[in-house]
């Protein structure tokens, strides 16, 4: 077995808080009910700020229990099916009055806007004494995820970020499997995403033309801490395409979710990363993120662990070769949830379902869902497409066609792989898994992403992403967006938080902010 010296507390997720909880979790102790802790038997109250797409997606897992009873969205059409959700719930455009006039009446708030308008509102939120859920990726920058980090030890609140697989029983049996040392040491790591979400848009070479903002729309709002411009739909139906709305187009919205095994399982919390560089890019310009690019993070060794090479592909294959002794017709992902037919079911509600609408009350407790068009199973060898096939622009060349979303451990021992947000896993060639035993769990089970966070929020254990958590790994994934931008091999030094080697990206670790927007703990 490897000698990787951790315990079971280290990978209950909420350890790096372990000395500001009670022996007996924070509702052991009647003042911090003052605190916004509540009794589990008691309900909370939750509001909502985005709820046009993802928003609605993620209230489901919280409704199930708790009460929502504000939502605030800046686009009354983009949102209108959102509040007929939750009819008896307060509505607002402007989160900051819906913080200021339900002060009293909220306990937690989700946050589902776009990326560059996470920190000011998970902020304001936990200075309202509010605990927070915000979505995947949580933050633009390295410096913004520290700042709401800071903000959570200092308000007092619990927190989650919205990367569901890492709750999600095949993650965390991925761990297990390479705890145990069945596929030996791993000094290299491939991951894949397709392409990025909603597709690339097609722009004049002078950029996004002006048009007139709808009237449902209020356009300022929705800019936020932006930089202001004229507004054109394609940025708000695909704003993830944009530098300055996102954090690196699909390494924010699938790799985020992709590489959350590997962050766990080899435990890339214990030592920063030493470079990052893009060393391929296709289709970027200045106002969007590539359509394609591949990346390399290097890691030092982590106790026992080697040091590891990450590679990075967005919506390309890249040069890696399969696994010696896969057949033709061998996928090189597992099909997510396939852990079942090992008698290893997933308890109810790992995740959320997309689209899933709650019943009369919003009671139904979600079913795992699969978060996106994802290929169901999984990328196929030789360079296939995937069950999802050669996304829109796509080179045909089959070094360039990406199989799907995933990544593959390549240990001195063997290989495994998992899919997606870390929702199946296996060894590779598939014949080793077939017979395959599992090893010991060692990792709580038993509750859905939105539940974790909201058994914090009255008073247990941290959850598995609270920021104290998510933002170590935030953290080396924002540095990646960065070397989209900024060419060359940028070196880091973690305890300084800054490269060393260039100004240039030094300037992209603060984040644009207009007048008025200004970030402070």
């Amino acid at each position: 077995m490897n000698d990787f010296r951790f315990s079971r507390r280290y990978f209950f997720y909420g350890t790096l808080l372990a000395g500001a909880v009670p022996r007996g979790g924070f509702g052991s102790t009647p003042s911090l009910s003052s605190l916004g802790y509540k009794s589990p038997n008691e309900k909370l109250h939750i509001g909502a700020v985005g709820v046009g797409t993802r928003g609605p997606q993620i209230l489901i897992g919280a409704a199930a229990t708790e009460n929502i009873v504000a939502l605030c969205d800046v686009d009354e059409q983009r949102s209108a099916r959102g509040f007929a959700q939750y009819p008896d719930a307060k509505k607002y455009k402007d989160y900051r009055k819906m913080f200021d006039a339900e002060a009293k009446n909220i306990d937690a708030v989700m946050v589902a806007t776009p990326d560059h308008m996470h920190t000011p509102v998970a902020l304001l939120a936990m200075q309202h004494g509010k605990h927070v859920y915000c979505e995947k990726p949580l933050t633009r920058t390295p410096p913004e995820s520290q700042l709401l980090a800071d903000a959570a030890v200092k308000y007092k609140v619990a927190t989650q970020m919205g990367n569901q697989g890492w709750n999600h029983e095949a993650t965390k049996t991925a761990c297990e499997i390479f705890w145990s040392g069945e596929i030996g040491e791993v000094r290299e790591l491939h991951a894949w995403t397709g392409s990025i979400y909603g597709g690339q848009p097609n722009l004049p070479a002078t950029g996004p033309e002006s048009t007139p903002v709808p009237p449902t729309l209020d356009w300022d709002l929705w800019l936020g801490c932006a930089e202001p411009r004229d507004f054109n739909p394609l940025m708000t139906n695909q704003w993830r395409a944009f530098m300055d709305f996102s954090t690196g187009g699909s390494l924010g919205d699938w790799l985020v979710h992709v590489l959350g095994p590997a962050h766990l399982a080899l435990q890339l919390d214990k030592a920063a990363p030493i470079s990052v560089e893009c060393v391929y890019v296709e289709g970027k310009n200045q106002w969007l993120w590539p359509l394609r690019a591949h990346m390399v993070f290097e890691f030092p060794a982590r106790g026992s662990m080697p040091p590891v090479t990450i590679h990075t592909y967005q919506n390309m294959r890249g040069d890696f070769q399969n696994p010696p002794g896969m057949a033709e017709d061998d996928h090189l992902f597992p099909p997510m949830n396939n852990l079942a037919e090992k008698g290893r079911p997933f308890g109810q509600g790992d995740g959320i379902q997309v689209g899933a609408q709650p019943p009369a009350g919003g009671r139904a407790m979600p079913a795992q869902g699969r978060g996106g068009a994802i290929p169901s199973g999984g990328g196929r060898g030789r360079g296939g497409a995937g069950a999802g096939g050669i996304p829109p622009g796509a080179s045909q060349d089959p070094k360039m066609r990406a199989p799907g979303n995933g990544s593959v451990f390549v240990g001195s021992k063997g290989y495994m792989a998992t899919t997606s947000r870390g929702e199946g896993v296996w060894l590779l060639p598939a014949s080793r898994w077939a017979e395959y035993k599992l090893p010991p769990q060692m990792l709580q089970r038993g509750v859905n992403h939105q539940q974790d966070w909201i058994r914090a929020c009255k008073g247990g254990a941290p959850g598995v992403s609270d920021f104290a958590v998510a933002t170590k790994y935030i953290e080396w994934l924002a540095m990646g967006a960065i070397a989209l931008r900024v060419p060359g091999k940028l070196m880091w030094d973690g305890n300084k938080r800054r490269f060393t080697n260039s100004e240039e990206a030094n300037r992209y670790l603060k984040p644009f902010l207009r007048k008025g927007w200004e970030l402070k703990v």
